[in-house]
């Protein structure tokens, strides 16, 4: 049972309960404690039911016009510029881009895949014809080093672990190397072999961050805002909020 303890502003004092540091904290207390006054003091209390939650904020998304894209873009270089002109072209988030391997990439169809996105769904997107050449000559660069790495019997990475399990040799195999692979490699001590992770999103959001501000851009420029801008691109150019809502994997419209 709570006490009340005096003052100008009244403090209800609850044996035993400690808030802890998320947003819901007090309320989800109240929750677990539904507690009635008792004494004759006249001070009600709402019950945990009559709470009003309150709204979180919402940011508008940064957008950037194409021209904007081109300025930022054109002050990138070498693989970072091939992850974010990915991005923009596709919609893919930061780290979805940079999880893709080989096998993800459909040159044919010019066509991406997705591996579980933020919704643990697979979807496809748009391989945007313009960085087929950019992409190819990339590849063949990774391909190198990837063979360079299988001579002092190196070349493994991450993959899932069912799969890890169920084809031990797999982690060496071309089509499961990074897009866009580390320029190190590291000690599995698990394993004891040598894996490459793919590129840190460090390097490109500090990359991203420098060309829009040597780009002039007065607006706060993120991997996420290609994203937008991506969507953005599509709205103008005539295609329906349901397909931009799939290949952006979103699974309400409104977001």
């Amino acid at each position: 049972r709570g006490s009340w303890r005096g003052g100008s502003e009244p403090i209800l004092i609850v044996p035993g309960y400690r808030p802890g540091g998320g947003g819901f904290n007090a309320e989800s207390g109240l929750e677990r404690y539904p507690l009635s006054l008792q004494g004759g003091t006249g001070r009600g209390f709402a019950l945990a039911g009559s709470i009003v939650r309150a709204k979180h904020s919402v940011r508008v998304p940064t957008v950037l016009t194409r021209r904007e894209v081109e300025k930022v873009l054109d002050r990138l270089q070498g693989q970072v510029w091939l992850v974010a002109s990915l991005l923009y072209g596709s919609g893919m988030r930061m780290t979805e881009g940079l999880r893709l391997r080989i096998q993800d990439l459909d040159s044919m169809r010019h066509e991406v895949t997705v591996r579980q996105g933020k919704e643990k769904k697979d979807r496809r997107t748009i391989l945007p014809a313009r960085l087929m050449v950019p992409l190819r000559n990339h590849l063949v660069m990774v391909r190198r080093q990837h063979a360079a790495d299988l001579k002092i019997g190196a070349g493994y990475v991450e993959i899932p672990g069912a799969l890890a399990k169920k084809y031990p040799n797999a982690n060496r195999e071309w089509r499961w190397q990074w897009v866009f692979p580390a320029s190190r490699r590291y000690l599995h001590r698990e394993t004891g072999v040598q894996r490459r992770h793919h590129l840190h999103q460090t390097v490109v959001q500090r990359a991203m961050k420098t060309a829009a501000r040597e780009a002039g851009i007065a607006k706060r420029v993120t991997c996420h805002t290609l994203r937008h801008s991506f969507a953005t691109t599509l709205l103008e150019k005539g295609y329906d909020i349901r397909t931009i809502q799939e290949l952006l994997g979103h699974v309400d419209v409104a977001t």
